[in-house]
């Protein structure tokens, strides 16, 4: 009985339909191990893209916070009251000198013309920056200076150029008074990071639900 049953299964397992299910069961554990490790991979890359979309993320918030040095196109702007241009037309020397207020003219000037990223003297401004009047001097990030001033912005040059020489504009009322100004445009600005510190101490986070 026990060779008769092994002949049967013998006869089975060599048998066509036998076969064809025996290689099909092969090609299926093939195929569940060829999807299972199409399926690390997916994982792995959505990991990936993950962390890579929250890196570049991560570095535009660190560029726009001014915490990154940065280059690019843009212009430089030299403003300068140590050498008037045009004899004085008031007996009130106050008047020929730069002020807090025209600087900042040109910084606003260059930002509704699109600059991405400003600096003057060296100075990375970002939005708790201060530009005011110290006396005889012009304090910018709680340092102060002194003419001449160079300001650097990064953005389109002709755009920021033109804002800049509007007839009527900025460089036309500086220049009225004696205050030289220059426009250059440049391929290579580069704007140096924010070297202050960040305080907080009363914006605190919102968090979610807005609560």
């Amino acid at each position: 009985m026990l060779a008769v049953q092994f002949r049967a299964t013998q006869d089975i397992r060599s048998s066509p339909k036998y076969q064809r299910v025996e290689d099909l069961t092969q090609r299926v554990i093939q195929m569940e191990k060829e999807r299972n490790a199409l399926l690390d991979q997916i994982r792995d890359l959505r990991q990936s893209n993950a962390g890579g979309a929250a890196s570049a993320e991560l570095e535009s918030v660190r560029m726009g916070a001014g915490l990154v040095p940065l280059r690019g196109a843009g212009v430089i702007v030299t403003v300068d009251d140590t050498k008037p241009a045009a004899p004085p037309r008031s007996n009130n020397p106050n008047l020929y000198l730069i002020k807090d207020e025209d600087l900042l003219k040109v910084l606003n000037e260059l930002r509704a013309a699109g600059a991405e990223a400003i600096s003057i003297n060296g100075q990375r401004l970002i939005a708790s920056s201060e530009v005011r009047s110290a006396g005889p001097y012009i304090s910018i990030n709680n340092t102060n200076f002194a003419a001449p001033f160079e300001i650097k912005a990064i953005g389109d040059p002709v755009t920021l150029e033109n804002a800049l020489k509007l007839r009527g504009g900025v460089i036309e009322t500086l220049q009225f008074w004696g205050i030289r100004i220059e426009v250059k445009q440049s391929a290579n600005v580069q704007i140096p990071a924010f070297k202050g510190t960040f305080r907080f101490n009363y914006a605190q986070p919102v968090q979610d639900g807005g609560k």
